[in-house]
């Protein structure tokens, strides 16, 4: 059975920085947390997202000192949001027509998930190839 509704897709909880924090803060609470993205909150209000590849691309490359940036200033401000009870087609309709991977879950005004590219491929096509990787151990032979 296809899944309906967000919540029924997304990967529930929230880890988050603060705007000011540091992409080596960042960085480090997504190795401890093994994920590739963190939220970027104010409060509970969620300013942005930042991702493994913000960090590298958006800083790094470009001599960014990772201890001196902040996350607010390298992330994907303004991140398209959905609910919990919003229907799966359309944060694939969201995702489509803005180009994003991973889309904060937000209720009542506070994030309670992300749901992802990845959680989408699981729910909609398990036998997917996006869908295997998704489920894959992180780090194993041919992470990259």
């Amino acid at each position: 059975m296809t899944a309906a509704f967000v919540r029924e897709v997304m990967t529930p909880g929230v880890v988050a920085v603060r705007p000011d924090a540091s992409l080596v803060e960042a960085a480090q609470l997504m190795r401890a947390q093994d994920i590739g993205d963190v939220l970027v909150a104010d409060g509970q209000q969620v300013v942005g997202v930042l991702t493994d590849r913000d960090i590298a691309v958006r800083a790094v490359a470009e001599g960014a000192d990772p201890l001196t940036v902040s996350a607010q200033s390298v992330c994907t401000p303004d991140p398209v949001l959905v609910a919990p009870d919003d229907p799966v087609s359309a944060a694939v309709a969201l995702m489509r027509a803005h180009a994003v991977r991973r889309l904060p879950v937000v209720e009542d005004g506070l994030p309670v998930g992300i749901v992802s590219l990845g959680d989408l491929a699981e729910a909609q096509d398990p036998d997917s190839a996006l869908a295997e990787i998704s489920r894959a151990e992180p780090g194993g032979r041919g992470a990259v």
